[in-house]
């Protein structure tokens, strides 16, 4: 890797990294707005100008908060657990291009931290290990309400993970490989796999509200049944590295879905390589919107459907998600082999 090389992509790091966290604080303040207009309510209006600064003050009151650790915690695992969650949430994002390659002064620089050739298994591998700090983070609590939410998370992410790698297959079948570069080129070259896999689009999107543990499958948290579930016995900064990492997981599945399914930084019946600097933005402003609106479904979908039981979670996962992901790649290799 030349000087440039290597500075470019140090820069593309410096972006992502303030990009996720700027989206973050973003993503605090749509939560309580939306949800308000939803239920007929302001939501935050006090701090800063239309309480747009009211993300900035619960971050700034999570940093001053009294650290607050019980006595009965194990201690190396209980301060640990926060940052196994927090990392792969910040590094899951690497592998996703959000733009068409950018020339500059003779260089190519892909608007991508890193194109792996299995980028797919990357972020599978790094979503499975998050999941370690919310079962550490349950265990070394010494309290049985956070020993359940870590169980429930494991059980959880287990079960989804199966149909969400079952939905990625038929994607991988028709595309022919494990990058997303690959992918999107393809989508690019014919249509939208969302056309194509309907089927497989809505088990991943089910299967992710799971994963990133969000309404209604927070069964992890669950307040009316767990206090608060794995992060019950967490404070100040610990407590808003979870809260963080949540979010961040939110961005990166959104941005997973848009790749996968709704063709990444494409626009249809437009050549953005061929029109230079113009393209990159243009691309770029696409990827934004598409992330933007599944981060806006995922508030939706919040503050409309009730937390299922744990029963009916584990139902769900088993018993049609995974029936559904098999279909899908019989019917993908059908489609195919007659195709052929």
């Amino acid at each position: 890797m030349d000087t440039f090389d290597l500075l470019a992509t140090i820069i593309k790091v410096v972006i992502v990294f303030v990009t996720i966290l700027v989206t973050i604080i973003i993503l605090g303040l749509a939560e309580r707005r939306v949800s308000g207009f939803m239920q007929y309510r302001l939501g935050p209006n006090r701090v800063g100008p239309w309480g747009l600064l009211q993300t900035v003050a619960d971050g700034i009151k999570f940093l001053f908060k009294e650290d607050i650790i019980p006595d009965n915690v194990n201690r190396p695992i209980y301060l640990l657990a926060p940052v196994i969650t927090m990392i792969p949430a910040f590094m899951t994002f690497a592998v996703i291009p959000f733009g068409v390659p950018l020339e500059i002064a003779g260089h190519t620089v892909k608007l991508q931290v890193a194109d792996i050739n299995i980028g797919l298994l990357y972020i599978l591998a790094l979503t499975s290990v998050g999941v370690y700090g919310l079962v550490l983070a349950g265990w070394s609590a010494g309290s049985k309400y956070p020993l359940l939410g870590g169980l429930r998370s494991s059980a959880q992410l287990i079960s989804y993970e199966l149909a969400m790698g079952l939905a990625i297959v038929g994607v991988i079948m028709v595309s022919g490989g494990l990058t997303f570069n690959e992918i999107i080129t393809h989508q690019q070259a014919t249509s939208w796999n969302f056309w194509k896999q309907p089927l497989a689009a809505l088990v991943f999107l089910v299967a992710m509200f799971a994963e990133t543990n969000r309404l209604p499958f927070d069964l992890t948290e669950a307040e009316q049944e767990l206090v608060g579930g794995y992060h019950t016995e967490y404070s100040s900064f610990k407590f808003l590295m979870f809260y963080m990492s949540e979010y961040a997981n939110v961005i990166t599945a959104s941005g997973f879905m848009v790749c996968l399914f709704f063709g990444g930084w494409d626009m249809p019946f437009i050549d953005e390589k061929a029109l230079g600097h113009w393209g990159v933005v243009l691309s770029v402003l696409a990827f934004v919107s598409k992330v933007g609106f599944f981060l806006f479904l995922y508030i939706w979908v919040r503050w409309t459907f009730p937390r299922f039981r744990y029963d009916q979670l584990m139902r769900l996962g088993w018993k049609v998600l995974l029936p559904l992901g098999l279909v899908n790649i019989f019917a993908v290799g059908l489609w195919m082999a007659l195709r052929a």
